[in-house]
This record gives C-alpha cells, sequence and structure tokens, in this order.
C-alpha cells in the first residue's frame, strides 16, 4: 500500500480528531471549561448571524420595494434602517398597548389581595374555633415560652452577616455579568448590520473558500443544502409571524364578540406567545385567563373554553396552511421537533428545531427518491395497497395447501362411491 500526500494528509487529520476525542473523554472537566471560554468568544458573532438571518426576511422583502433607488449602497442602508426602525415601532406599540392593561391589572390585584387575605385568615380563625385540638396542637408545637430568645436573635444577626457579604459578593458578579452582556449586545448588533451590510460578499467568499478546500461536488451538494436551509429558515419565520398575527386577531374578535375584559392585553399576549410553535399558544392561555379571572371567574372558564375551540381551529386550519405548507413539514414531525428542540435548547430550540427538521426531511425524501430509482422498484409496490408479495416460503405453503385440500375432496369422493356401491 502506497502512501501519497493526501493519504498522510487524511491519516495526520484522523489522529489529531481522535487525539482531541480522547482528551474530551479523559478530562471531561477542563474540556468543559475550554468549550466554555471558545464559546464565550464566538457566542456574540454567532447571536449577531442569527440576529442578522432573522433581520434579511423582512429587509429583502423592503429592500425590493426601493428598486428606484439606482445606487445599491443607499438601497441596502436605507433598507436596514426601516427595518429597525419597523422592528422598534412594533416593540413600541406592543408596550404601549401592554402598559396600561398591565397597570390596570396590577391595581386591580392590589385591591382584592388583601380581602383575600382577610377571607383566608377568617376562615382559618372559624376553623380553629371549630376543632379546639388543633389550636391546642398548634401551640404545643409553637410554645413560645420554652424558645431561646438571645440564642435565635444572635443566629439571627450571624445569618444577616453571612447573607449581607454573599449579597455583595453576587452585586459584584451581577454588575459584571451586566456590563458584559451589555459589550456582547452591541458586538452581535454591529456584526448583525455588518453582516447585512455585505451578505452578497461573505457569501461569496464562503464558496470561494468552499470549492478551494473542499470537492467540487461535496461543495455543490453543500452549498444546495445551505440554500434549502435558508429558504426554509426564511419561510418559517415569515409564516410563524403572520400565524401569530392572525391568532391574536382571532382571539380579539372572539372576546370582543363574547364582551371579555382585557381584549387588547390579552389578544397581543396570545400573539406574542404563539411565537413559539405548538406550546406558546397554551402559556398565552394560561396568562390570559389569569388576568381574566381577576375580573370573572366565569369569563375566564368561558376563554379557556373558547381557547381549546380557536386553537382546534388554529392547529387543524391556520396553522398547516400558513407555517407548515411553508416549511414542507407534516404536522406529526412538528410535534415531534418541538418536543425534541425544547428539551435540548428550550424555548431557542422550538424555533431552530422545526426548520431544521424540515431540511432534515426534504434531504431524507430526495435520498429515499434516489435510492427507489437506483434500485429500480416498481411504483405498484409503493402504492398505499400494494399487490401481495409472493414469497417461495408462502408460495410453497399455498401449494401443499391445495394439495391437501385435494386430497380431501379425493378422499371425501371416494367415501360417496363406497356408500353408493352394494
Amino acid at each position: 500500500m502506497q502512501f501519497d500526500k493526501k493519504m498522510l494528509h487524511r491519516l495526520f487529520l484522523l489522529a489529531a480528531g481522535c487525539l482531541v476525542f480522547a482528551w474530551i473523554l479523559l478530562d471531561t472537566a477542563r474540556a468543559t471549561v475550554a468549550l466554555k471560554a471558545v464559546w464565550g468568544l464566538i457566542s456574540p458573532f454567532v447571536v449577531g448571524a442569527a440576529i442578522a438571518f432573522v433581520f434579511n426576511v423582512p429587509m429583502r422583502a423592503i429592500e425590493r420595494q426601493l428598486d428606484g433607488i439606482r445606487k445599491p449602497g443607499l438601497r441596502r442602508g436605507l433598507a436596514i434602517l426601516l427595518t429597525i426602525a419597523a422592528l422598534v415601532l412594533v416593540i413600541m406599540f406592543v408596550v404601549e398597548l401592554l402598559a396600561p392593561q398591565i397597570q390596570v391589572t396590577v391595581a386591580a390585584l392590589t385591591q382584592q389581595i388583601p380581602p383575600f387575605i382577610e377571607r383566608t385568615a377568617a376562615k382559618l380563625m372559624q376553623m380553629m374555633d371549630e376543632h379546639p385540638e388543633l389550636k391546642d396542637w398548634l401551640l404545643e408545637v409553637t410554645n413560645l415560652q420554652s424558645l431561646e430568645w438571645t440564642k435565635i436573635l444572635k443566629d439571627s444577626l450571624g445569618f444577616l452577616g453571612n447573607q449581607m457579604t454573599t449579597v455583595m459578593g453576587s452585586a459584584v458578579n451581577v454588575i459584571g455579568n451586566v456590563t458584559n452582556g451589555i459589550v456582547n449586545t452591541v458586538i452581535s448588533i454591529v456584526f448583525a448590520i455588518y453582516c447585512l451590510t455585505r451578505k452578497e460578499i461573505l457569501a461569496r467568499q464562503g464558496r470561494r473558500i468552499l470549492y478551494s478546500l473542499v470537492p467540487e461536488k461535496v461543495t455543490d451538494e453543500i452549498i444546495r443544502i445551505l440554500r434549502l436551509t435558508n429558504s426554509t429558515f426564511s419561510n418559517f419565520i415569515s409564516g410563524q409571524c403572520l400565524e401569530a398575527c392572525i391568532l391574536g386577531c382571532l382571539f380579539a374578535v372572539t372576546m370582543a364578540i363574547f364582551k371579555m375584559p382585557y381584549v387588547p392585553l390579552v389578544s397581543v399576549i396570545i400573539a406574542v406567545t404563539a411565537l413559539v410553535p405548538v406550546v406558546g399558544a397554551f402559556v398565552g392561555c394560561v396568562l390570559g385567563a389569569f388576568f381574566i379571572l381577576v375580573d370573572s371567574p366565569l369569563q375566564a372558564v368561558t376563554f379557556v373554553a373558547m381557547f381549546l375551540i380557536l386553537q382546534q381551529l388554529e392547529n387543524n386550519l391556520i396553522y398547516p396552511r400558513v407555517v407548515g405548507t411553508s416549511i414542507g413539514l407534516p404536522g406529526m414531525w412538528v410535534l415531534v421537533a418541538v418536543s425534541i428542540g425544547g428539551e435540548l435548547m428550550g424555548v431557542g430550540g422550538m424555533l431552530v428545531m422545526i426548520p431544521l427538521a424540515s431540511v432534515l426531511y426534504a434531504l431524507a425524501r430526495e435520498f429515499t427518491d434516489k435510492r427507489l430509482a437506483q434500485r429500480n422498484i416498481p411504483e405498484e409496490k409503493l402504492q398505499d395497497q400494494p399487490p401481495e408479495l409472493q414469497s417461495r416460503f408462502k408460495q410453497n405453503r399455498e401449494r401443499k395447501k391445495r394439495r391437501r385440500l385435494q386430497k380431501m375432496k379425493e378422499e371425501f369422493l371416494k367415501k360417496q362411491q363406497e356408500k353408493k356401491s352394494p
């Protein structure tokens, strides 16, 4: 076996990969620290790239409307500014809509909680008067005369001193984390704007690097998969936002028909939480039912029933047509993707896993179709009710069965002839 430079290069990469993998297995603690340090360095740029990817969806639509501007740089900069302005306006609209409603709800809770506490205390006192043994047991357990007040005061002061030291240390850590978070946020936003401004140049540089390092056929397939991923994620983002707006408007109209309170607050909460696939709307239902419960328990029950009905309408009609068709993923696999993504990475995993599962689903379908074509599988065998596939074992069994029936028939005819003969 001859070893050329290409083979030696591959063997070196394989040996280096094995060493790194063995080091991760043998020294997991240091490997985890190293990975966290690396992630701390690259996380602002990863977040910035994700922000740029999300912003690119509305920016692309806005830029298409600015075709009259001849200068590409001016058109791109104006599209970025309009995208950021639109996002700020949406956030301001939501805050302006939610802030008064939240203030009214907090005021209502503030007025209703003290009477609730008084009623609860009265119920407890009445229960203790009706059950003297419970009162005696409580007095026995909480024997105030036997308590060592000096020791309790000393322990309390010591505990407060320790807690003050811990709080000071935590405050320093919180200030450091907040500062680090602000710096990372600024870096992410600046990097996102840079990516949006030079996205064609970055894509062209990435293709040049791939074609220079990876074989041409492999690079073609990688670029095709990346373009499919980009299209799928873009369709998912736009479809999810449209579906959330439709669901929020649907709840607003229905709640207005039934004359429920807090229509703007609850409808906006439903729309915002619906951005999280499948489970987000249920979180909005719980919050909406809680706010309505403060005003009217009966209407809260009606709201939950209305939510279940609208949720069925949304799952069966709106979501499959608005989001499901845009990503090409059946509803069953949407549920599986949401469950796995939520278990691995929380809410962010739910948002990422659905389009990722759609890409994997499309690639698996392409691979299956290609393999079926290569193996020349007849089309009739792939139908819902394919023709019966006869195996050799089954043919032999059917042949033996026919022989056995023929033999039984012959024996029956023979017995009939014997009965007829004198």
